[in-house]
């Protein structure tokens, strides 16, 4: 496709005052097609203002902040939810990058167990972050062993002995190795 300079066109003022680019006159719909298809193939946008956008990814050499109070996170459907059955140790499978995870219902302990998340959307390289969502009882919390598809959780309470089904919150950060 040709490329064309926008500050080489000539810029016309229209009726209302403002300054417009005039599309190439042409006798035929697959002219005009090429000419706006040519002229919008890759513009440069300084200090755009968006608004509401949609894609398919993001490619940005800078910051990507949040000025707003919504803050940065995850659109609904990237989340899921799984209960474990069984004991505190069975593994489970969510595959999204965010989730929550139940625990089986059993009294906490201050013995450290282990259980694997299987999870397709996990690469070797990814962080996972974890937090308690509910129960009774506070546990720590570590992410252990993250490799393609899966990673582990080990936890512990830290004093209490409550039979509950404390409820973890997970998300995947995607990285790369350096």
């Amino acid at each position: 496709m040709a490329t064309i300079a926008i500050s080489a066109l000539p810029v016309a003022t229209s009726q209302a005052g403002a300054d417009v680019l005039p599309i190439v006159q042409a006798t035929t719909s697959t002219t005009k097609q090429l000419s706006i298809t040519n002229l919008f193939t890759s513009p440069a946008l300084v200090t755009p203002a968006i608004g509401v956008a949609t894609g398919t990814s993001l490619t940005a050499t800078g910051a990507v902040v949040s000025t707003g109070t919504a803050g940065v996170g995850y659109a609904t459907g990237a989340g899921g939810a799984v209960t474990q059955i069984t004991s505190r140790t069975t593994g489970v499978t969510l595959n999204k990058t965010t989730g929550a995870i139940t625990l089986y219902s059993a009294a906490g302990t201050t013995v450290a167990a282990t259980f694997t998340v299987t999870n397709s959307t996990v690469a070797a390289t990814d962080v996972i972050i974890l937090n308690q969502k509910s129960g009774t009882d506070l546990y720590d919390l570590m992410v252990t062993a993250v490799a393609a598809g899966s990673f582990n959780i080990t936890f512990r309470t830290t004093g209490g002995s409550t039979t509950e089904t404390p409820v973890i919150n997970f998300a995947v950060i995607k990285a790369v190795a350096a």
